[in-house]
């Protein structure tokens, strides 16, 4: 019965570490322990902003939402209830662009929330 040599196996994995640490600063794309650490953290804070990400986003469209309609003297909250009141489905993402590359369109929009006849 013969050992069983790790050689081309801690090769390829060690060769997959610096891969992934490629453009890393000075002995972290090198070195294979501060390397190994760098690519876990790195992939840790990927993770959880990829979370974040979407909930800056929110906050973002929200941001844009809230300034536009209080354009139209009416606060963010209300626009969304008025909103769900006439049936309008329109997501945040959606009414954040309106706000602003078509404010026609989001002027509509506010108009419908208010309950006001649009024309």
């Amino acid at each position: 019965m013969s050992r069983v040599k790790r050689g081309i196996t801690a090769r390829k994995k060690r060769r997959k570490i610096l891969k992934l640490a490629k453009g890393f600063f000075g002995s972290r794309h090198r070195l294979i322990r501060t390397a190994t650490e760098a690519i876990n953290k790195a992939m840790k804070y990927a993770y959880r902003d990829r979370r974040a990400r979407k909930r800056d986003f929110r906050r973002l469209w929200i941001a844009r939402i809230n300034a536009a309609a209080r354009l139209h003297n009416i606060s963010y909250s209300r626009l969304v209830e008025g909103m769900k009141k006439e049936g309008i489905e329109l997501d945040r993402k959606v009414l954040a662009e309106l706000a602003v590359n078509d404010p026609q369109g989001f002027a509509h929009v506010v108009k419908m929330a208010k309950g006001e006849q649009a024309a």
